[in-house]
């Protein structure tokens, strides 16, 4: 993607962050009429010992586990706030009028090359984890044994998990950060006025880790 160096994130925290917050990314693999894309939750193992992993699963009737064989590069896409800036939220814009809208934005490309897993285990252990992670806010948190063993083996011959060993990841962190700070934190307060209270967050200490 295009990035100027003044939108570059190098750092693995906010890159981590980001990635954990906003779980669905976007896989794009090789097809036979050009590229796919499967709208996926991963789960993100970053262990200071080993490499970096993301995790997911595809329904048993989607061919992305078969069209791919082990070692396939990939594209994993992650968008983290957004949102559209109008030119009235600069300060400078009623002194200057030299202003014009703009997206500001938060993503992460991960690279990395595939493994699929044709294995209950593997797949048992995952969808464990996406459990525990997203169940972990609820009053009472589901868990996969309170699913009735027949279904739930059912469930879990349905779907297929994949592996990407991640080779490099590539951020992208647009907030305003090519302009005076008086415009970037008026555009943040004009955001928070619009409950757009993550991206006016960020806006408001752009070189800040997230997490």
């Amino acid at each position: 993607m295009y990035l100027p160096p003044h939108f570059a994130e190098t750092r693995p925290e906010p890159l981590h962050h980001l990635m954990r917050t906003h779980p669905l990314g976007m896989l794009v693999t090789p097809g036979p009429d050009g590229p796919e894309a499967d709208h996926l939750p991963f789960e993100l193992d970053a262990h200071p010992d080993r490499p970096l992993r993301l995790l997911a699963h595809v329904a048993r009737a989607n061919p992305l586990w078969q069209r791919c064989p082990d070692g396939t590069p990939v594209l994993v896409v992650f968008r983290g706030a957004e949102s559209y800036i109008s030119p009235g939220s600069y300060p400078s814009k009623a002194e200057t009028h030299r202003q014009v809208p703009t997206w500001n934005y938060e993503v992460v490309h991960a690279r990395g090359v595939l493994t699929v897993h044709d294995d209950e285990r593997f797949v048992r252990g995952l969808l464990a984890r996406l459990t525990r992670r997203h169940e972990a806010a609820e009053p009472v948190p589901w868990k996969m044994g309170e699913a009735p063993p027949d279904y739930l083996a059912a469930m879990l011959r349905a779907v297929v998990g994949i592996e990407i060993a991640v080779t490099a990841l590539e951020g992208k962190r647009k907030l305003g950060q090519n302009r005076e700070p008086r415009d970037r934190l008026g555009a943040a307060d004009w955001l928070e006025r619009r409950g757009q209270t993550e991206l006016a967050a960020a806006m408001r200490n752009p070189d800040s880790p997230t997490e």
